[in-house]
């Protein structure tokens, strides 16, 4: 794959998630392992509540 392609995939969400199953599910390890895609779930998350909050502030007015 191309490092462009692996290098954006950082930003979707569905591959940290995924990491963090297989980890749980499939190998039996804690949130210790997993602490860095967690915690690139919750920027990911709070990047795009913040947008959204920005983007309905500016249609109610």
């Amino acid at each position: 794959m191309l490092t462009f392609f692996q290098l954006a995939s950082l930003l979707n969400s569905l591959r940290h998630d995924i990491t963090i199953v297989q980890g749980i599910l499939l190998k039996g390890v804690g949130l210790e392992a997993l602490w860095m895609h967690a915690l690139a779930l919750a920027v990911i998350a709070i990047v795009l509540l913040t947008i959204s909050v920005n983007q309905f502030r500016s249609q109610l007015s």
